[in-house]
């Protein structure tokens, strides 16, 4: 089946949203027609942000991004992809193990998707090794993150250690 790739969901934790994810939010949106960015959650595990809030840093991240939007969702990233009209699956990688990890993932989402394809966009630059793991570690130590975060986002981590 061939489609034509004009809307892309790009899934996530995004906890928190760092340089690295808007390097593939921005090479999306101007490939893409419309990118949405959607935070995937289990409402049983415990985030360091909840999923709103995560929404929220995306949209003022990238406000000036007018072909993205931002959401939250449960459940399976092909029944969201449907829910959004997704014609593609965006995932950001960073290293070999990464797409060790994503070629699994995206063989599964092409099985119970109905063949929805996954396209890789490689981590380049200063900001392709970023982790939203060690950035909380660091802030949460007090370590300076601004340099890898986007202000927005910076200014609530540093609001969250000083709790």
């Amino acid at each position: 089946m061939v489609r034509k790739l004009n809307t892309a969901l790009y899934p996530g934790s995004f906890d928190p949203l760092h340089n690295g994810h808007l390097a593939i939010i921005s090479m999306a949106a101007s490939v893409f027609d419309r990118v949405v960015v959607s935070v995937g959650y289990n409402p049983e595990k415990s985030g360091f942000f909840d999923p709103a809030e995560r929404v929220e840093m995306i949209a003022e991240a990238t406000r000036e991004l007018t072909n993205v939007t931002s959401q939250s969702f449960t459940g399976l990233v092909t029944t969201e992809a449907v829910r959004c009209e997704a014609t593609c699956l965006i995932k950001g990688i960073r290293s070999a193990s990464d797409l060790d990890v994503e070629m699994l993932q995206a063989k599964m989402n092409a099985e119970t998707g109905d063949g929805l394809p996954t396209l890789f966009l490689p981590g380049i630059g200063t900001n392709a090794l970023l982790s939203s793991r060690y950035i909380r570690e660091v802030s949460s130590a007090g370590g300076p993150i601004r340099s890898v975060v986007p202000a927005s986002v910076a200014e609530r981590l540093e609001k969250r250690a000083a709790q």
